[in-house]
């Protein structure tokens, strides 16, 4: 999950070489934490949230593939 995450936040990214994902594992439950730079954070975000959300659903599609539920968190 954390190769997927990586992937498609490199991609969005102008710094591409800032983006950092972290994998916490618990039983069922998957938890990502994501930093990226601080000029490419509003475009990661996008206009209402619309663009980390749908980040956030392929994710959660591709967890629930492996019966695992996905939480990405964008740091500071």
């Amino acid at each position: 999950m954390k190769e997927l995450a990586t992937l498609i936040l490199k991609s969005l990214s102008s710094t591409p070489q800032d983006v950092v994902v972290e994998e916490k594992v618990e039983d069922n439950r998957i938890f990502l934490s994501t930093k990226v730079g601080s000029a490419d954070k509003g475009k990661i975000i996008g206009k209402d949230g619309c663009i980390i959300k749908a980040v956030r659903t392929v994710l959660s599609a591709a967890g629930a593939k492996q019966d695992k539920k996905v939480t990405l968190k964008l740091e500071d």
